[in-house]
């Protein structure tokens, strides 16, 4: 996976479908390790380039954690990293870095408080909750999550009770896994109906390994189970990681230049549009996934594709989709 591609990047230049609307970027990272970096500086070229982004999100990384602590506050030095990031956008007088989402380990059950306070300590008022990667497939073609995840691990009674730690707390749970996993997900929406989770990347509908050999069953499959998963009214949905080669096989990597926001419309709109007539536009949002989207398609390349898709929809419902869901859920002022 390569994401700093830049002179294949440039290749691609658009200018902003609506330069107007408002738009939450609900995702992205930010690091400096092994030889790529994205901080406050590449985050604001990105953002102020072409659309109209107003604020942002960031999505733990395992970036700067602080092994200074205790083995379990070490994630806690990503939300201090990040929030130093956020006061530098801030500095800048650009959008703003509105909101931090952390790590922490969900098998701590109601341990995971001590955790959470300590993240909440030391965000500048930013943070919003915890993202645990329990993406795990039994394929040796499938990359595991980084959180090391083991199967069913999210119908652990540890990792409930964590889930009703956040929840009580008034704190939300990112969800990032594959597609067969999706069941779990609505049984912990139905086991801690109090919780917000934010599934992440449409729910990880994998078209690689085994996947890719029967893909037309695999989108079933996901299709099938995301709509279980619509069932539980405290799940809202991202819709993005769409430039992710490594997951969805799209091929685009190995083109001579990115495709154009049109090529990626033309991909993506009949699954988009399924997941948001599922879920509602009021329980979607669109993320950029940035840089990690960055293997294969430039900044306003994924936001235009998102404008072409989200087109037929009314002007009230877009808003959710660009900047409205992401307010509440997160929780902006």
């Amino acid at each position: 996976m390569e994401l700093d591609r830049f002179e294949w990047l440039a290749l691609r230049q658009e200018d902003a479908i609506d330069p107007d609307r408002v738009i939450v970027d609900p995702h992205h990272h930010l690091w400096d390790r092994g030889g790529s970096t994205y901080l406050a500086s590449q985050l604001l070229d990105d953002i102020t380039n072409t659309h109209n982004v107003v604020k942002t999100i960031f999505v733990e990384c395992r970036a700067e954690y602080d092994k200074e602590r205790s083995e379990h506050f070490w994630p806690v030095g990503e939300t201090a990293f990040a929030a130093r990031e956020a006061d530098q956008t801030d500095a800048a007088g650009g959008p703003t870095l509105a909101g931090i989402v952390g790590y922490a380990d969900m098998m701590l059950g109601e341990a995971i408080a001590d955790v959470l306070a300590a993240h909440i300590d030391v965000s500048g008022g930013r943070f919003r909750g915890i993202r645990y990667a329990t993406a795990w497939d039994a394929s040796d073609d499938i990359r595991n999550g980084h959180t090391r995840p083991t199967p069913l691990m999210m119908g652990a009674r540890e990792f409930c009770a964590a889930a009703r730690t956040l929840a009580s707390m008034g704190l939300s749970f990112d969800a990032w896994l594959y597609h067969p996993q999706l069941p779990e997900v609505a049984a912990l929406a139905t086991t801690v109906p109090d919780l917000a989770i934010i599934l992440n990347h449409l729910g990880g509908p994998l078209t690689i390994g085994p996947y890719g050999q029967a893909r037309d069953k695999a989108l079933a499959a996901w299709r099938a189970d995301m709509r279980r998963v619509a069932d539980s009214p405290n799940v809202f949905l991202k819709l993005g990681g769409v430039g992710m080669d490594d997951n969805f096989a799209t091929g685009w990597t190995t083109r001579q230049a990115p495709p154009s926001s049109n090529e990626v419309a033309d991909y993506w709109t009949d699954d988009l549009q399924f997941c948001i007539d599922l879920f509602g536009p009021e329980r979607c949002m669109f993320e950029s996934n940035f840089p990690v989207d960055r293997q294969t398609l430039p900044y306003p390349v994924i936001w235009n594709s998102f404008q072409i898709i989200a087109a037929s929809y009314t002007d009230a419902e877009q808003d959710d989709l660009f900047s409205g869901t992401a307010t509440r859920v997160y929780r902006l002022s």
